[in-house]
């Protein structure tokens, strides 16, 4: 495994190829039910499995997951999600896409209103960075390499209707 600073997420290249095993389980993924648990289930189990299993158990299997750390944007209270996730970079990029709802995922409301926020990968991978919302040529490359790593983005974006899914870039802040 390379190397990577301290206080980073753990680097992770969308374009690698997967294996056979991985891309079966990648299309399983996109079908509505498996969506539906990893949205409305995975979110609330995989914090504790990471925690307990040092990131080796969590219910997403054909990408990496990183536990997302910030404040509620009402509430102000700490708010842990996994996300999958991949680096372009120093940059993690994260896809707030809600398996293909038309209404944004509550983490990415809590990053526009608090876009300080902490990564984790289970491992001890992580640290500060700060959030922001790709616009323009950013966005539509790092929506291809997303596309790349799942293909199931394609369909979720045809599933949230009219409602552009936000990538998220989270770099990190000095002194992390």
């Amino acid at each position: 495994m390379a190397a990577h600073a301290q206080g980073r997420v753990r680097p992770f290249d969308p374009t690698v190829p997967k294996g056979p095993l991985l891309r079966v389980l990648d299309r399983a993924a996109q079908l509505r039910p498996a969506t539906w648990f990893l949205v409305n289930v995975g979110g609330r189990i995989d914090p504790v499995l990471m925690k307990l299993s040092s990131g080796r158990i969590r219910s997403t299997v054909t990408a990496p997951t990183v536990l997302l750390s910030n404040r509620g944007a009402r509430s102000g209270k700490l708010r842990q999600t996994p996300l999958g996730y991949f680096t372009d970079g120093d940059d993690v990029i994260l896809i707030a896409s809600k398996g293909g709802d038309p209404r944004h995922p509550a983490w990415f409301h809590n990053v526009v209103a608090n876009p300080d926020v902490e990564l984790t990968t289970g491992h001890g991978d992580g640290g500060p960075y700060r959030a922001r919302v790709a616009t323009g040529a950013e966005r539509e490359r790092l929506w291809r390499l997303a596309t790349t790593l799942y293909s199931g983005y394609d369909d979720y974006r045809r599933r949230a209707g009219g409602r552009e899914i936000p990538v998220v870039v989270c770099s990190p802040r000095s002194g992390g």
